[in-house]
This record gives C-alpha cells, sequence and structure tokens, in this order.
C-alpha cells in the first residue's frame, strides 16, 4: 500500500487492494507519513493461531517503529497498538507472561496480523490513535463520545460581521474562538455577547432584505447595521470589542466601556451611560458562568481521570484566553483492569487525533508517555506543547478541582448504570427471559391518515437509549391502505430484519450481557436485538409474528406488544408475549415505568420523523420534480413569474422570455405542466 499525496498536504492511505472503504486520511499536521505500505511480514498459510502464529510473526519483523494491528477468523480488527520496537513488542504477546485474561483472549484469538514501519515513534503514536478511532478495535482503549468541539464565529467576509456558533470544517473567511465544552455553552456566551456587543447574529440573506431594523434592535440585543442605525465605523468597533474580549482581553473592554459610561454621566447624556452599563452587566454575566478563570492559565487543557468500579471517568476542562470555556465528562471503553493512568495515557491521543492543540495540557496523574506525547503534539499542531502533572500552586488547585469534578461524574454514571441494569433484570424475570437483554428495539408508527407514514426505531441498551442506533423508515409500499397500522409494521419489520440478515447473518446467542463472563464484557453493543417492544395489541403482533416467522427468526428475537389498555391511561397497559395470556403489571412496578419510558421515547421519535417529512412535504417545489430544473434555473423563473402556480400557467413565449430557459427546456416544462396537450 503506497501512500499518495492530497491536494491539501495530507495522505490517502490504502492499506487493502480489495476494501475500496479501507482508507486512513491524515492529517497534514500528522507528520510526513508520506508512503507507507502494509507488510503481512510473513505470510500464515500454516493454520497456526494464537501465541504460536505470532512466535512465527516476530521472525519476520525489525526493530523499527512501527504500528501493528491484530485480526480474528472473520478478519475483524481486534487491536492495533504501536511500538518503538515491533519486533520486541509484538515478541512479548508470542511469551504468554504477565498477561491479562483480557490480553490472553485476544492472543488466542489472533489468526493474522499486519504491520507498517514509520520512521520515528510520534509518527507511530499519530497513526495508532487515527486507526483506533477509524477501526475501534474490540481490545483497544475507546474514545466513545467523540463529536466535534463548537467554536464562536465572527465572519470578516462582509461589512457587518455576524457572529455566529460554528461546528466542522473551517471553511468560511472569519475569526474562530473556542472550543467550547458544548453547544449550549456557546448558545449562551453568545446571548450575553449580543447585549454586551450588539452584533448582529442574522443570516445574509435575511440582512440584505431588511428595510427596518427586527425585534433585537427594539430590545437592545443589536445595534441594527442592517439599516444603517449604527455607522459602518461604529459596528467595526463593537466587532473589534467584540474580538477583544474573546482574544483575552476582556479587563481592558471593561474598562474602555466604563470610561465611556463615567464620560456620558458627566456630559448628563444619562439614556447612553445606561446602554454602557448594561453592556457591562452583560460582560460580568458571560464572566460569572464561565466558573474559574485561574490568572495563570492563558491557555490549557486540564485532564483528570477517576478510576473505579471497572469504570473510568476522565474530565477534561478547555481554558483559552484565560477563560473558562466550560468542561465535558467521557466514559472511555476500557479493559476494568488497566489503572487510570493507562487509560488516560490511550485517551489522549485519540481525543487530540482531529482536535487542535493547545499549549499546555495539565494532568491529574502522569502518564507512561508523557514525553512522547509532547513530542507528537508538538509535531502535530507545529508549535511546543508542554504537558505537565502540577504539584503545587494555582495549578495544582486546577487540577485537583477538575478531579473532583470527574469523582461526581462516575458517581453519576455508575449510579445511572445500576439502575439500568437493575431494571434490564427486572424486566428479564417479568417476561421470563433466559438472559438479560442487552439491546431492546422499540417500533411505533406515526402518519395522519395515511399520510407521510413513518415508522420509528429506537434503542436502548445497558446504558441508556443509545441515540446512534435510532433509524427512522419512511413507508413506501402502495399496497398499502392509508391508515393500516399492521400493514406498515410488516413493512417496517420485514425491511429492518432482511438487512439484518443480510449484514449480519444469525446471531450467536451464546454471548449475552446477562452471563456477566468474560466473553459478556468483551462483547461490542449487538447489532440484533434481543428484545423488540411493539407499541400495539394483538393485531399488531399477529402481523409481527408473521414477519419473524417467514424470516425463521421467531426463536431469535423475543417480540412483546405493548397495548394502551383500557381507556389508553398510562399505567393500564396490557402485555402480549409469546407462550402466555396478555396480563398487566401493578400500577407502581418499576419495569412498567421502564417500559412505558420506551414507548414515549419510540413514540416522540416516530412523531418527530414524521413532522419532518410531513414539513418537507408542504414546502415541496413543483419544479423540483422537472429534470434538468437545477437551482439556478429555479431561481431564476420564481424571480420571473413570482410563483411555481404563475410557472405553471405559463405560455411557451412566456417561458422562453427567461434568461437561461431555450426552447427545448421551456417545452419540458410546458410539457410538465400540460401533459394532455400538444406543445
Amino acid at each position: 500500500m503506497n501512500g499518495t499525496k492530497l491536494p491539501d498536504g495530507g495522505v490517502l492511505y490504502d492499506e487493502t487492494e480489495e476494501d475500496d472503504d479501507d482508507v486512513v486520511v491524515a492529517e497534514p499536521s500528522q507528520g510526513p507519513a508520506a508512503s507507507i505500505d502494509w507488510n503481512e511480514g510473513w505470510k500464515n498459510e500454516t493454520g497456526l493461531k494464537g501465541a504460536d502464529l505470532i512466535a512465527e510473526f516476530v521472525k519476520h519483523l525489525p526493530n523499527a517503529p512501527g504500528v501493528y494491528r491484530m485480526f480474528n477468523d472473520a478478519q475483524d480488527v481486534l487491536y492495533v497498538g504501536k511500538a518503538r520496537s515491533l519486533k520486541k513488542r509484538v515478541g512479548n504477546y508470542a511469551q504468554g507472561r504477565v498477561h491479562s485474561n483480557r490480553i490472553a483472549k485476544m492472543v488466542r484469538e489472533t489468526t493474522h496480523m499486519e504491520f507498517v514501519t514509520t520512521r520515528t515513534e510520534t509518527e507511530a503514536l499519530l497513526l495508532e490513535a487515527n486507526l483506533i478511532k477509524r477501526l475501534r478495535p474490540r481490545f483497544n482503549v475507546l474514545l466513545r463520545d467523540d463529536k466535534s468541539f463548537p467554536y464562536i464565529m465572527i465572519t470578516g467576509d462582509h461589512r457587518a460581521p455576524a457572529i455566529f456558533k460554528h461546528r466542522g470544517a473551517r471553511a468560511r473567511k472569519g475569526d474562530y474562538f473556542g472550543p467550547f465544552a458544548s453547544a449550549a455553552a456557546v448558545g449562551r456566551t453568545i446571548n450575553s455577547l449580543q447585549r454586551a456587543f450588539l452584533l448582529r447574529t442574522c443570516t445574509d440573506s435575511v440582512f440584505e432584505t431588511r428595510t427596518r431594523p427586527c425585534l433585537l434592535f427594539q430590545i437592545k440585543r443589536c445595534s441594527g447595521p442592517c439599516t444603517r442605525e449604527i455607522s459602518d465605523e461604529g459596528y467595526a468597533a463593537l466587532v473589534g470589542e467584540a474580538k477583544d474580549f474573546l482574544s483575552g482581553k476582556s479587563q481592558n473592554v471593561k474598562s474602555a466601556i466604563a470610561r465611556q459610561m463615567a464620560e456620558a454621566s458627566e456630559d448628563l447624556d444619562f439614556e447612553r451611560a445606561a446602554v454602557y452599563r448594561d453592556r457591562l452587566a452583560a460582560l460580568s454575566h458571560v464572566q460569572s458562568h464561565q466558573g474559574i478563570n485561574p490568572a495563570g492559565v492563558e491557555e490549557a487543557d486540564v485532564f483528570a481521570i477517576y478510576n473505579e468500579g471497572g469504570l473510568s471517568c476522565i474530565q477534561v476542562f478547555f481554558f483559552r484566553t484565560g477563560q473558562n470555556w466550560g468542561n465535558r465528562a467521557y466514559f472511555p471503553k476500557a479493559d476494568p483492569q488497566l489503572s487510570g493512568p493507562e487509560v488516560l495515557n490511550a485517551f489522549l491521543a485519540q481525543f487530540y487525533d482531529d482536535k487542535p492543540v493547545p499549549k499546555q495540557i495539565l494532568l491529574s496523574e502522569a502518564v507512561e508517555e508523557q514525553e512522547l506525547l509532547a513530542q507528537a503534539f508538538s509535531e502535530k499542531a507545529n508549535h511546543k506543547v508542554t504537558i505537565s502533572v502540577p504539584q503545587r500552586g494555582e495549578k495544582k488547585d486546577l487540577t485537583d478541582h477538575v478531579l473532583a469534578n470527574a469523582r461526581e461524574a462516575h458517581g453519576r454514571r455508575l449510579a445511572e448504570t445500576s439502575s439500568q441494569a437493575r431494571l434490564l433484570q427486572g424486566l428479564a424475570e417479568t417476561f421470563g427471559l433466559s438472559f438479560v437483554p442487552r439491546r431492546i428495539e422499540i417500533y411505533d408508527n406515526s402518519h395522519i391518515m395515511g399520510t407521510n407514514a413513518v415508522g420509528g426505531m429506537v434503542v436502548a441498551g445497558p446504558e441508556g437509549f443509545v441515540k446512534s442506533q435510532y433509524r427512522k423508515f419512511n413507508i413506501k409500499s402502495t399496497d398499502i391502505t392509508p391508515g393500516d397500522d399492521f400493514g406498515m409494521m410488516r413493512e417496517v419489520m420485514t425491511r429492518r430484519f432482511s438487512r439484518l440478515l443480510k449484514e449480519e447473518g444469525i446471531p450467536d446467542r451464546t454471548i449475552t450481557a446477562g452471563t456477566g463472563g468474560e466473553d459478556a464484557i468483551d462483547a461490542a453493543f449487538p447489532a440484533w436485538p434481543d428484545v423488540i417492544l411493539i407499541d400495539g395489541g394483538q393485531g399488531q403482533m399477529t402481523a409481527v409474528r408473521a414477519i419473524l416467522d417467514e424470516l425463521g427468526i421467531r426463536d431469535v428475537v423475543t417480540a412483546i406488544g405493548v397495548a394502551k389498555g383500557v381507556d389508553r391511561d398510562a399505567g393500564r397497559e396490557r402485555f402480549f408475549a409469546d407462550g402466555r395470556s396478555d396480563f398487566s403489571l401493578p400500577p407502581r412496578d418499576p419495569v412498567l415505568y421502564f417500559i412505558q419510558r420506551m414507548r414515549d421515547e419510540a413514540h416522540r421519535f416516530a412523531i418527530g420523523s414524521h413532522r419532518a417529512r410531513r414539513k418537507k412535504e408542504m414546502v415541496k417545489n413543483p419544479l423540483d420534480e422537472i429534470s434538468g430544473i437545477g437551482p439556478g434555473r429555479k431561481r431564476k423563473l420564481l424571480q420571473h413569474f413570482g410563483t411555481a402556480k404563475a410557472v405553471s400557467r405559463a405560455g411557451l413565449t412566456d417561458l422562453m422570455a427567461v434568461e437561461g430557459i431555450s426552447e427545448a427546456v421551456a417545452k419540458q416544462i410546458y410539457n410538465h405542466f400540460h401533459e394532455n396537450r400538444a406543445g
């Protein structure tokens, strides 16, 4: 596999010739790994596996830095690791000494390995982190929540710059401030900055069409640059103050506004003085919501880990320009036998794989590869990065504060998961399941008189709702009578489980979360549900069971129907399951509340999907259905005629009068709306 240079300086690494999807995109800042070849080292044609196989691979490995991958029989990646010396590191697996149960199991399952050498160990570390995040190997420490961080953007390509929340690539010209820990933190800050600096938050298209100031101007949240209520020079001064505040010059900005307030008071212009007073109050509000703002920490991320009871919590606080821009708790997937520093060490490399690195990183505990991480981050960020564990002073107090937050978040998560585990156990006992379910899928339909029908599927597991697994099904069948809920459910079930059979095959029910064994801990979140809950009674269940029988999976998936009960009152639901008569649960049974919560979530999701589809249909333009009419021609037609209805009534001559509409296109449009008439 050879590296291919991308136009932006990155490198596209093709790992296999057979799988076009198996690629790694290295960021330009990740180092000049310009040509990487995955090498099998030694072709395994002997049927060896485990330690014996690894021992044979070791004979062909160099004493050079690199990255290795371990595969099982199904060619799933079990583990990705990096080494200063591939020969020594991989050789440790073949010796079988000082292995945890988890590593021993990983070695036993290994049937194939691949290797890549790198120029330096730092290059290997960055490549390892990239592969772990993309491949998510079963035996690595995994960063579960990896959403990009939001920023505040002040645009730079307009006479009146606007302030927005931004997430993703920085494609638009402007100034970006962040990262912030959450969208809520950005929203609070922007709201306060609006009051403090009166910057606009409207889109450019809205700005250009304003003929009079909007409500935000009336309530003193915008200075009204759209209708020249403020001069361009005056607005530019406000933008400059906002940039200074977000860049860490908050004290200078507050002092300047305080002077202006005093001058206005001396001139007896109390109305102008009140405006400055309100702006000062808004700035104070921003800083009061930021909590701690240590004077000695200009730009840093502070990490603290609390590891207990088989659960690790890593708390991160973000400090930029001397301001606290929020915090977030992470719960990485890791072997319970790993220590806190080991989990934190693996976490850091993945965390900064696709995020900007600050000049300083503070840790609550020292990690083994601290110097290597600092060197790798410095190369990636093109500036010096220091990683340290404060021992005294303000920074030590800061890491202690972050650690206290990690401990509290750990306690909350442990309580939540324990409660969820008890509810899953109770559900298994209530419905006579042989094991505790790990994946529950809940289905519901939503429509209005059969129109814009949507089926919704939500997923729950040991840690609550798994929103990344939610799915919606737009009902497509033309054979279903409008409003036929049974027919809709048949379509949803058929599409869902036919695809599951095609992609995953029949599941292995020997590994379940209820066993509590080592296999259960290692197993990833399953693709197949253990239980499906159907919002409906006997009729719905008959339709569902017919589909499960037809697909041959009646014994693989446990289907349970939840009917509303008498008068559709919550608490009086009737349950329908195989092998027993329908029944109800006591009104205050925790399992009943658990099922109600799952059903309500499915109902919420289905209704939301239906409303989104209905809204899309309502704003659908008839011109969208004409082949060859793109956004440009559609815009010209609407500008010329005003409405799509007017376009439909126009004659050929009128259509040809529109700029960009040829005679052939005009005939196409005319014939679309007059299919029974000659052109």
